[in-house]
């Protein structure tokens, strides 16, 4: 399976998103936020992933403002140094105003429902997040959101479902920051947070360096669930 690149408009201009359709061309519409190295392989692969189970997957470019069509891995130090330069200049307000422009473009794709959800890892952990408190959106799911404690004075904005997958041993959101998550959001009766508390960042990003393939299938299985119950 593969997808086709097509434009989404947003207030100010317009990105490139991937877009990746269900067998039967049909479904409810998922938007797939990026991790910091842009929309590259792994990320056209977990779209593509999600179209295989149903769903009108589509992931924007939401780096375009900083370089349009960042595609890079998580191999080489230079590749690091530039996803962390471009993670430090990334305007998050203006990126979750860029997820409600996909998510408004995504429900306009011939053979979408009209139903549309959204998820993301890493940064992307962070705008589902964000997208839950700020956007239209349906439900949404983040894997090891960073940041997320700045923000949760927001939780009460928070309407539809949200799903968060918090790894246990993350260098990038370490313990306290993984209470304040627990602290603040337990008691919201539409957020549910799944603890992994063995594993550490990105241990469901396929081919990278904590990628766990028995705690990937456990999450990745949870949200596929998340989605067909919220999204039908």
């Amino acid at each position: 399976m593969s997808g086709t690149e097509i434009n989404i408009p947003c207030a100010d201009g317009s990105m490139m998103g991937y877009l990746s359709m269900p067998p039967s061309g049909s479904g409810p519409g998922i938007v797939v936020m990026q991790e910091i190295f842009g929309v590259n392989q792994v990320m056209r692969d977990i779209t593509d992933a999600f179209a295989a189970q149903g769903f009108v997957a589509l992931c924007p470019d939401l780096f375009w403002r900083l370089e349009p069509g960042v595609n890079i891995t998580d191999k080489t130090k230079a590749e690091w140094d530039k996803a962390f330069a471009l993670f430090g200049k990334f305007d998050r307000d203006k990126g979750v105003q860029d997820v409600q422009a996909t998510l408004n473009a995504l429900r306009k794709v011939k053979g979408c429902s009209g139903k549309a959800g959204a998820t993301g890892f890493c940064l992307g952990g962070l705008l589902a997040y964000l997208t839950a408190t700020r956007t239209d959106t349906d439900a949404s799911v983040g894997y090891y959101g960073v940041n997320i404690p700045d923000f949760l004075a927001e939780a009460a904005n928070i309407k539809k479902p949200l799903m968060l997958h918090i790894a246990g041993k993350d260098g990038f959101v370490p313990p306290p920051a993984q209470q304040a998550m627990h602290a603040g959001l337990d008691g919201h009766k539409l957020c549910t947070l799944h603890d992994y508390p063995e594993q550490d960042h990105a241990f469901a990003r396929m081919g990278g360096e904590h990628y766990d393939a028995a705690a990937a299938k456990l999450a990745n299985d949870r949200t596929i669930a998340f989605f067909k119950k919220h999204l039908a």
